[in-house]
């Protein structure tokens, strides 16, 4: 089974250091990464509306989330009439709870499971498997991270950090049925996968979803992915559990069409998603439950700045255009949710009280490109700069900013401080001492003019 990000060591500049020394890692993320972009791009591009479509997608979340108690509601009772059953979790450890007692009711030991970041977050696969439940993933990107015994490091491309010979191996060593002559060929590695899938597609009685939407009006849930695995998970399996952040829902179908325009275009560079799965309680031969899965949200929800983080709907364009992302990859931020939504919802969600989740609004230059593709218009630099105010500090630094306030504070106080540092700029160090050093390692620092502009303002004035 894969490892756990939880209590995963090391800040990010820590991790991001080590990261960027793997030459192999950069070329695969940089290949990859550019690829989408484009495709992205040229998809974007074709839609004289595009913009009009974003600003409805933000129009929509918004709305929603200032009624989400109501929209809720709403959603557990329509799930409800069409024969389906709603459980709420408060956090992770009682969404494990609900999802290993209701397969533990079914006397299965296996599962498959449809990619879930949701199940990520909560690290339910570990779950399963302390209480001898085998979960196995069926999406081909997670498999590949699952067989390696590996953390995802992307949202919608999991794997992106490996290349095909690497996956090729993956399978070689950890596949327990390989095609004879196994070559490093796309189409040769996805064979191998639908094989080795498809067994357990045929014996799992229980399944385990996501879902990308919930439509409120009709108790509707929709997933969609590239493969078609997921409509082999939701369909043959005798009991079916969806675990779904309540940010997921939407008021109505009418509202569904928006996002099924924005999504594929800014994922997967596509005008249509390959595989859109819908279903609505339990069908016929089935059990269904829906998990409702609050882990910190309605904190989130709470916050007047960060809350607009909620609209994400894992698209990963903001993955795509991060120079940050690009050299450091996934696995530095230390959450399944990577890239520079990761480092705004991962701090929301599990708090600052950590060295990594401290470090995640820094892993950012502010570039302001993750905002200009996001479909729903998230103001990722507004919310890392916001985090960034919240974050812990050292003593020092605080003490620093307090003065330094103080300074700001008064026009007189400012002018007496500008005129001392122009009578002392030539004792000004290059490099700052102690523990400041850490600031003049990358920066330098500005030459102090013989004048201030306050004071050359008052003399030109005069004359």
């Amino acid at each position: 089974m894969s490892a756990t990000f939880l209590g995963m060591p090391g800040s990010f500049p820590k991790n991001a250091e080590k990261a960027v020394q793997n030459s192999q890692l950069r070329y695969n993320l940089r290949k990859a990464t550019h690829t989408i972009r484009g495709k992205r791009a040229s998809v974007v591009g074709e839609l004289p509306d595009w913009q009009e479509l974003r600003a409805a997608g933000k129009a929509i979340k918004d709305h929603t989330l200032r009624n989400l108690d109501r929209y809720l509601v709403q959603m557990e009772e329509a799930v409800t009439r069409a024969g389906g059953t709603v459980h709420w979790a408060r956090d992770a450890a009682e969404a494990n709870r609900i999802v290993t007692d209701l397969v533990k009711a079914t006397g299965e030991t296996e599962v498959v499971k449809v990619k879930s970041m949701a199940t990520q977050e909560i690290d339910l696969n570990q779950a399963l498997a302390a209480e001898g439940i085998t979960a196995y993933e069926t999406d081909l990107a997670e498999l590949i991270v699952q067989l390696g015994d590996d953390f995802p490091s992307h949202i919608l491309v999991p794997a992106i950090h490996r290349n095909r010979s690497e996956i090729r191996e993956i399978f070689l060593d950890k596949m327990p049925k390989v095609p004879e002559n196994l070559t490093d060929d796309p189409p040769a590695l996805a064979e191998a996968a639908r094989l080795h899938l498809r067994e357990r597609f045929l014996k799992s009685k229980v399944a385990i979803s996501g879902a990308n939407f919930m439509v409120a009006e009709s108790g509707t849930l929709v997933v969609l992915e590239s493969e078609g695995n997921g409509r082999m998970c939701l369909t043959l399996p005798q009991t079916l559990i969806s675990v779904v952040g309540i940010e997921k829902l939407l008021p109505s179908w009418r509202d569904l069409e928006v996002f099924l325009q924005l999504l594929p275009r800014s994922s997967t560079g596509e005008r249509m998603n390959p595989y859109t799965s819908m279903w609505t309680g339990a069908v016929e031969g089935q059990e269904f439950h829906l998990v409702l899965l609050d882990n910190g949200r309605t904190d989130v929800l709470a916050d007047e700045v960060g809350r607009q983080a909620l609209r994400c709907i894992r698209c990963s364009a903001c993955l795509n255009v991060c120079p940050v992302y690009e050299r450091a990859g996934g696995h530095a931020y230390g959450s399944v949710y990577p890239g520079p939504i990761g480092a705004i919802l991962t701090p929301q969600l599990r708090g600052m009280g950590s060295d990594l989740d401290a470090s995640l609004p820094y892993a950012s230059s502010l570039c302001g490109a993750c905002y200009e593709v996001c479909p729903v218009a998230i103001d990722i630099p507004e919310v890392l700069v916001d985090l960034r105010a919240k974050a812990p500090h050292a003593a020092a630094e605080r003490a620093g900013m307090k003065v330094a306030g103080w300074i700001f504070n008064d026009h007189t106080r400012l002018a007496k401080a500008q005129r001392a540092a122009i009578r002392l700029r030539k004792l000004v160090p290059k490099r700052l001492p102690g523990p400041l050093s850490a600031w003049t390692d990358t920066r330098d620092i500005p030459d102090i003019p013989e004048e201030s502009f306050r004071d050359w303002w008052e003399r030109n004035e005069r004359a």
